[in-house]
């Protein structure tokens, strides 16, 4: 089987390099080069991406081997109906390797359509090293690299306003572009590259936050017989990921002009302030997912799948985020749903083995960021606890004793955390358990007695837990707090 190319496809016209992407891994491949190719074929967009190497060493060589071409496989589950899609993506037009080709690099700069500079170059890799010096040839960081590019743009272009960026950051922290922005004036002011560079940085080009969401497991090694069967051709850069798909991207009319997904199918919001919908992934996706490891391994799952498919905890989780966490979220109530429906749907998928025990890393931290604000904003808005929520929290300081029926928990958290635990547990006094638990402020950033009832309430569920099981512990549990009204 011949390995594909332009050469052996029908794909043999490049296309007018309008994007520079910063990163050539699985989630670029399977996010952005999928939504362009989206707009391309649905919105005449005609846009080619050139893809750049943003560390020494990566995958530019194959990606050049198949002239930019390589398949994505989409799987999953919407409204209880699994999907399989599989598409050719073509709008890769060269991959460049700056350590290898500097001034291939730095020629990007003159591409008279380039519009737009997309990344996703990892958490890490928007960050500033005092040591990069625009004579590198590269930098080490992103944002110096990105800060020479631009530069030899404006030199180039004389400092045109017409030639200025849209640059869109995909890295998963929050304020991405805000970030980047800051670190690459910090390099123009130090590299003294002049007011002009930076009234035309802050005046021609644009920066946006985003929030990116699509689980891509990458290139199926353990399945890759049952991918090439279904094609043709060889192909070394198969990807995989789930059908589901978000980017919402901090923009206003001018960016929905420049980049219009409303003509296509895909869930692209461009909005004035992302932080809503970053709130609402956090809460109910993460959210959801945090509640629910200690709970539902103390039940005996394994899997996330195994979660929501079981009549209990499937039922647990349901109502954790449809009656609790939802409750709390000030958006639409039936975006709300709409959105809880298709990640329930994404946790249902039967082509991702999610193990409980591999999100179960640093859950103390997690809980306080995902859950515990859901938590306490239930209580203000009722004036009384979550019953799963807080059962969920008390599962999660059971879970942090270390073992459960004789069998040893996937405990994975920093050293001080375990021993704290290890501490805490040597007390049979669940009521000492939940006191001490709750007032340490180097975990939950505040004394978390002063909730009215919430100790009380952990000790009965820690009490229930032990003595009856997650099930029947649960069940009397409920009885006790469902008609507990906090004064």
């Amino acid at each position: 089987m011949e390995k594909i190319n332009r050469s052996n496809s029908e794909f043999s016209n490049k296309l007018p390099i309008k994007i520079v992407q910063f990163g050539e891994g699985n989630f670029l491949r399977a996010f952005v080069e999928y939504a362009i190719q989206k707009l391309n074929k649905e919105a005449g967009f005609n846009a080619g991406i050139a893809v750049v190497q943003p560390i020494d060493k990566g995958l530019v060589n194959m990606i050049n081997a198949q002239d930019g071409l390589y398949t994505l496989f989409m799987k999953g589950v919407k409204k209880g109906q699994e999907i399989q899609e599989k598409e050719l993506i073509t709008n890769i037009v060269r991959a460049i390797d700056p350590y290898a080709s500097f001034q291939e690099y730095l020629a990007l700069a003159k591409e008279e359509e380039l519009a737009f500079i997309i990344s996703n170059t990892t958490e890490a890799g928007i960050e500033y090293i005092s040591s990069d010096l625009p004579t590198m040839q590269p930098p080490v960081s992103f944002p110096a690299k990105l800060t020479v590019l631009l530069q030899e743009r404006f030199k180039h272009f004389n400092g045109d306003e017409s030639k200025g960026l849209t640059i869109i950051p995909c890295e998963l922290i929050n304020y991405n572009s805000d970030t980047l922005k800051e670190i690459i004036l910090k390099y123009a002011t130090e590299w003294k590259l002049g007011q002009d560079f930076i009234f035309w940085l802050l005046n021609s080009c644009s920066f946006h936050n985003t929030l990116v969401d699509r689980i891509v497991p990458g290139y199926p090694k353990d399945q890759i017989e049952e991918y090439n069967s279904q094609l043709s051709y060889k192909d070394d850069l198969i990807v995989s990921a789930e059908s589901f798909f978000l980017w919402v991207i901090e923009g206003d009319d001018a960016l929905k002009a420049k980049l219009p997904f409303e003509k296509t199918d895909l869930d692209v919001k461009i909005v004035e302030d992302m932080q809503p919908y970053r709130t609402r992934k956090v809460r109910i996706l993460n959210g959801a997912h945090t509640a629910m490891v200690p709970f539902s391994l103390l039940y005996g799952n394994e899997t996330v799948k195994e979660t929501v498919d079981n009549s209990f905890t499937g039922d647990f989780v349901n109502k954790a985020v449809f009656d609790e966490i939802n409750d709390t979220l000030n958006m639409d109530k039936a975006e709300l749903t709409s959105f809880a429906e298709e990640i329930l749907d994404r946790f249902r998928n039967p082509f991702i083995k999610h193990l409980l025990s591999s999100i179960a890393l640093n859950s103390i931290s997690k809980f306080k960021v995902r859950v515990l604000p859901s938590l306490t904003e239930y209580v203000a808005i009722h004036k009384k606890l979550p019953v799963h929520l807080t059962f969920a929290f008390a599962c999660l300081i059971r879970f942090y004793q270390g073992t459960w029926k004789g069998e040893t928990l996937p405990l994975n958290d920093s050293e001080d955390i375990i021993a704290f635990f290890n501490e805490v547990w040597k007390s049979n006094d669940y009521n000492k358990i939940a006191t001490l638990t709750l007032q340490n402020k180097n975990f939950w950033d505040a004394d978390l007695t002063a909730v009215p009832s919430l100790t009380e309430a952990i000790a009965k569920a820690l009490k229930e837990i032990d003595e009856n099981g997650v099930e029947q512990g649960f069940a009397n549990f409920k009885k006790i707090n469902s008609v507990t009204h906090i004064q």
